[in-house]
């Protein structure tokens, strides 16, 4: 059970969310071929690279830091959308880190808090719209209301995970309202959204470090 996440235990959960995009790279493809270009899984397959990349060449190694080499790396990806989106999660996440210590089940979650607000800033997007944030929304709700409620990281972030991937699943029953899927309209009903199933990925590698 992981009760708080440092420099160590961040890092371990982004190298597995990278493993749980890199091993599902032809789904995601798969999924945005139905209304887009064939290439999300591609395109988060090298935004994954670049957050390794990230990783290897921090100098500071403490959260901020390696969130916002992380945001600023992936920020101008190939790939459309994905990139700036990510990017800017990832920088506000850095944004709300306080200082140099190890966070909590309730800190850990106002990063997250913090980093959707930032994506929210940006992105007229929201639950619904068949985007990545029908995941990311109920995975940071989720994440908020486990550790509001005492619980650890480990169980916190396995709340998360679960709500991200009901809300990509979720994505099947509206028509698409962003990106080339929109133009598609009422026929993307019934095809899973690929950027809610990237951020559901993400989650289910960043609980799965936690429950190591």
């Amino acid at each position: 059970m992981l009760d708080t996440v440092g420099y160590k235990e961040l890092v371990a959960m982004l190298r597995a969310a990278v493993e749980q995009v890199r091993a599902n790279q032809a789904m995601l493809s798969q999924l945005d071929s139905v209304g887009g270009d064939g290439d999300h899984g591609t395109t988060m397959a090298r935004a994954m690279g670049l957050v390794d990349q990230a990783i290897a060449a921090c100098k500071k190694k403490d959260l901020k830091s390696v969130l916002n080499d992380i945001g600023w790396a992936i920020m101008g990806v190939d790939g459309g959308a994905t990139g700036p989106l990510l990017g800017t999660f990832f920088l506000g996440m850095s944004d709300a880190v306080a200082d140099k210590k190890p966070v909590d089940a309730k800190s850990l979650a106002a990063l997250f808090a913090a980093g959707l607000a930032a994506l929210q800033a940006q992105s007229k997007a929201r639950v619904g719209d068949k985007t990545m944030m029908d995941a990311l929304v109920p995975a940071v709700t989720a994440l908020r209301a486990a550790a509001d409620g005492g619980q650890s990281v480990s169980a916190a972030l396995a709340a998360a995970a679960s709500a991200a991937e009901q809300g990509a699943l979720s994505t099947k029953n509206f028509p698409a309202k962003f990106g080339r899927a929109k133009n598609l309209g009422d026929r993307t009903i019934g095809h899973q959204d690929p950027g809610a199933t990237s951020v559901s990925l993400i989650f289910k590698g960043f609980a799965a470090a936690a429950a190591e």
